[in-house]
């Protein structure tokens, strides 16, 4: 089986080509990754409308790029996926649109993808491929949240953000730092040239008790710093973004942590475009390795946003019998979809 994917949820287009062999877990035959960072940089942040045209006019030449270099044609396809929600009303519908007019042409049917799931699978696709069962966290521009994943449709919440996401606070400060769009990266950046223990800011929710996450209090502690430093802030700038992302990822270490002992599971799962972290990375692997738990992360190419994990969870929600791909070409997209209403466990 042949699954054409198509990813359009926000500022990055893609579009990939994964094949299925029995029982064996999907492979990656072909992707191709358009990224809208430079237009959307003189506003700041993501343009609705400009995300919308600009996947209008990137979808099917990177679609004819992909069927290029994996060598298959297009009628070789046998399903074709795309990303249903959540994320943006309008380019969520280009990706629909294109996905079902291609379906309706080929006489294939398709299948609509929660954008979430694609990457809590995006995994499978690494050299290192988890097993099931295991805990996922998944931390994104607007989603933290912890999962206990048992097989392809089977998760359970266990914890999530109450307010600002993992990324967004790497977002927001850095732009109260007055870094460049995106911020998240921009911030990584800064702080590997500062002293994560030069300013001591908070770490919400991190004695809770419980699973959640909290970091708007974060973002309002970077900014009392910044107001604090006044005139200093360009001296402090490193150390105070290395101050911030300290701090959002020991949050994200122990919470992980706390959720594989009361799991007892020895496997967890990192995807999201925070996935990426040095640090994060580096502190998780460390503690985990301790403990004797492994952890699986995607390849570095695979953790933004792409048409890789969109073709992948297609194709592994089929091999699994969970669902089934339709023809009948009928299309509506879920800008607002919790990634509980999926599960079946």
């Amino acid at each position: 089986m042949i699954v054409l994917g198509i990813e359009s949820s926000c500022d990055e287009t893609g579009v990939a080509l994964v094949a299925t062999a029995g029982a064996q877990v999907p492979v990656l035959r072909a992707h191709a990754l358009h990224s809208q960072i430079e237009m959307h940089q003189a506003y700041g942040g993501v343009v609705p409308e400009l995300a919308s045209r600009d996947h209008i006019r990137r979808v099917l030449p990177l679609a004819q790029q992909v069927l290029a270099e994996s060598g298959c044609a297009l009628r070789e396809v046998d399903v074709v996926a795309y990303t249903r929600g959540p994320g943006l009303a309008g380019a969520l519908l280009v990706g629909a649109g294109v996905a079902c007019a291609l379906g309706a042409a080929l006489g294939k049917p398709v299948l609509g993808v929660h954008h979430l799931e694609g990457h809590l699978l995006s995994p499978f696709l690494s050299q290192d491929p988890p097993r099931f069962p295991f805990i996922a966290l998944l931390v994104s521009g607007g989603h933290t949240q912890l999962m206990q994943v048992e097989g392809v449709g089977r998760y359970r919440m266990l914890g999530e953000t109450i307010d600002d996401a993992a990324g967004e606070a790497f977002d927001k400060s850095a732009k109260l730092l007055g870094l460049s769009y995106p911020g998240g990266p921009a911030l990584s950046q800064l702080a590997q040239q500062g002293d994560p223990t030069a300013f001591k800011l908070p770490r919400p929710l991190l004695h809770s008790g419980d699973l959640d996450f909290s970091f708007a209090g974060l973002k309002t502690a970077v900014l009392t710093q910044v107001n604090k430093l006044g005139p200093q802030l360009e001296e402090r700038k490193a150390d105070l973004a290395a101050s911030t992302e300290a701090a959002i990822v020991e949050v994200l270490v122990k919470k992980s942590l706390a959720a594989l002992e009361r799991s007892a599971l020895d496997r967890i799962v990192v995807a999201g475009g925070v996935g990426a972290n040095r640090r994060l990375r580096a502190q998780l692997d460390a503690a985990c390795g301790k403990r004797g738990v492994r952890v699986h992360y995607p390849e570095l190419s695979l953790c933004t946003d792409n048409g890789a994990m969109i073709a992948l969870a297609a194709a592994m929600r089929l091999q699994a019998g969970v669902q089934e791909a339709r023809a009948d070409y009928a299309f509506d997209v879920k800008p607002r979809w919790p990634l509980e209403a999926i599960t079946s466990a």
